[in-house]
C-alpha cells in the first residue's frame, strides 16, 4: 500500500479470541503508527465478572468505559501529524457489553454515565471486523492462557458473536472490512496477512468482505 492508500485511523474489533489485538499490533508495526489497546488485564473486575457475571457486570463495564474514554480522550490531544493510528477497540462496542451483561436498571445508570463522556470521539477511517464460529474462538481462548479468562463459558461467547452480529449488521458510520477470521493467521502467515492489505486498499467506503477461502479475494 502507498501512504496515500493507508487509512489514518484503523480499528480492529471482533469477540474475545479473535485475533484483534495481534493484526492491531502487526498493523502499526507494518505502518510505524501508533497502537491503542484496550488493556483487559489492567480491569480488576473482569476475573470477578468471568466467575459471576450478574454480581460484577457493573463495576467491569464502568471501568472499561471510562479507560476507554481516556485512551480516546488521549489521542485526540496526541500528535495529530502521526502518520496511522490502530486500534483494538471501537468506543461504541462498549454499549455492546454493557446491553450484553447489565439489568434495565445498571443499563440506565451506565448510559447516563455513557452519554456524558463519549461526546466528540473521533471516527475511524476504516473499521475490520473479524468473525470466528464460537469453537474456534474458544480454542483461542483456552490456548493463550490468560487466567482471568479461564472461567469465560460457552453460552457467554455464544451470545457475545449474536450480539457483535447485530451490531455490525446495522453498522454504517465508516467504511467496513468483515473478514472470516475462522481458518487463516493474519499474524504468522504472510499470504494471508498481504491479502488483507491488498483488500485494504481497496476499502474506503462502504461494506467489504474478505474471505480467503472462497474465490473472491
Amino acid at each position: 500500500m502507498s501512504p496515500a492508500e493507508i487509512p489514518r485511523y484503523i480499528v480492529i474489533e471482533g469477540p474475545i479470541g479473535v485475533g484483534k489485538t495481534s493484526l492491531a499490533r502487526r498493523l502499526a508495526d507494518e505502518f510505524g503508527g501508533e497502537l491503542l489497546l484496550e488493556g483487559a488485564e489492567e480491569n480488576p473486575f473482569l476475573e470477578r465478572f468471568y466467575r459471576n457475571p450478574r454480581h460484577a457486570a457493573l463495576p467491569t463495564q464502568l471501568f472499561f468505559l471510562f479507560q476507554r474514554a481516556q485512551q480516546i480522550q488521549d489521542l485526540r490531544q496526541s500528535d495529530m501529524f502521526a502518520p496511522v493510528r490502530v486500534a483494538d477497540f471501537i468506543l461504541e462496542k462498549d454499549r455492546l457489553f454493557a446491553q450484553l451483561t447489565l439489568d434495565d436498571h445498571e443499563l440506565r445508570l451506565y448510559d447516563q454515565v455513557y452519554d456524558n463522556i463519549t461526546l466528540d470521539a473521533p471516527q475511524p477511517d476504516l473499521v475490520i471486523y473479524l468473525q470466528a464460529p464460537v469453537d474456534v474462538l474458544l480454542r483461542r481462548v483456552q490456548k493463550r492462557g490468560r487466567d482471568y479468562e479461564r472461567f469465560i463459558e460457552t453460552n457467554y461467547l455464544e451470545r457475545l458473536v449474536e450480539a457483535y452480529t447485530r451490531f455490525f449488521f446495522h453498522y454504517t458510520a465508516t467504511p467496513l472490512l468483515i473478514v472470516n477470521a475462522a481458518d487463516i493467521d493474519l499474524v504468522n502467515n504472510d499470504r494471508d496477512y498481504q491479502l488483507l492489505l491488498e483488500r485494504l486498499s481497496k476499502t474506503t467506503s462502504g461494506r467489504h468482505y474478505f474471505n480467503p477461502g472462497s474465490f473472491d479475494l
